[in-house]
């Protein structure tokens, strides 16, 4: 098989649809018609490295196009007990991705009669990435981070991937979604080695406040609707989530 060559005056370009056309390929209504704006997607998520482990953190908005379609989405999950996953990307999917990855966690372990290693776990997101890629390529794109405490090596780990399912460990700190390279300023600023929980969550909220300055589709703090970040902690003590007055604590400090 060989790359297909155009004359300049042929070229379709980067248009998917104008390359099918070019072949005479049955394009039908429901795809062309498919605009990815119409559905619902999550930023800004982001993992720290700490001396006890990880926190994790997300905003809560959800966006169509350019309108709030949710204010207090859920983007922060717990694995099991000592991993966390954070999504961004188109809502839906990422969601049904997250079940289905807590499931398959759990019934490993049930079946083995032992906890699957952080690698692996971090090894079967990216399989279930790689398989999500067809409908990636029509919109549907869902980013996931991963964190979580290694019982072996007694340490916190972050994971970033791309859409293709490539695996990325990151040693400090990871950012995601649209907010995510105003997060990653802030957090790169002050960025520490063993940094405590509390420090590491306060330094995430701080983020999440610089990226929804900058990004319409990120949402900050709603003191009105009392609509907070998701804050999560994952030490040797387990997965521990950040009450809703404890983060206001942590918004104060």
């Amino acid at each position: 098989m060989t790359l297909p060559i155009f004359s300049v005056d042929q070229d379709p370009g980067p248009d998917f649809k104008a390359l099918l056309t070019k072949y005479k390929v049955n394009i039908s209504g429901d795809i062309a018609k498919f605009d990815a704006s119409d559905i619902r997607h999550g930023t800004t998520v982001l993992a720290v490295k700490t001396s006890e482990g990880v926190v994790v953190a997300g905003d809560r908005r959800a966006t169509e196009g350019n309108r709030i379609a949710y204010r207090s989405m859920e983007k922060v999950f717990a694995v099991d007990s000592h991993s966390a996953i954070a999504i961004a990307g188109a809502a839906g999917p990422a969601v049904e991705m997250v079940k289905v990855f807590q499931i398959q966690v759990s019934h490993y372990e049930k079946v083995e009669g032992s906890m699957l290693s952080l690698d692996g776990k971090a090894n079967q997101l990216s399989q279930m990435l790689s398989a999500h890629l067809p409908l990636a390529m029509q919109g549907l794109v869902v980013v996931p981070l991963y964190a979580g405490y290694d019982l072996a090596n007694k340490t916190g780990r972050i994971f970033s991937y791309d859409v293709t399912g490539g695996r990325y460990e990151e040693f400090e700190f990871a950012t995601n979604g649209s907010g995510g390279r105003d997060a990653k300023s802030l957090i790169k600023l002050n960025f520490k080695e063993d940094l405590s929980s509390d420090e590491a969550a306060v330094i995430a909220l701080r983020a999440l406040a610089d990226a929804a300055d900058e990004d319409s589709a990120t949402g900050g703090v709603d003191a009105i609707r009392k609509i907070y970040p998701i804050v999560v902690k994952v030490t040797a003590d387990g997965f521990y989530r950040y009450s809703d007055d404890e983060i206001e604590s942590l918004i104060n400090a």
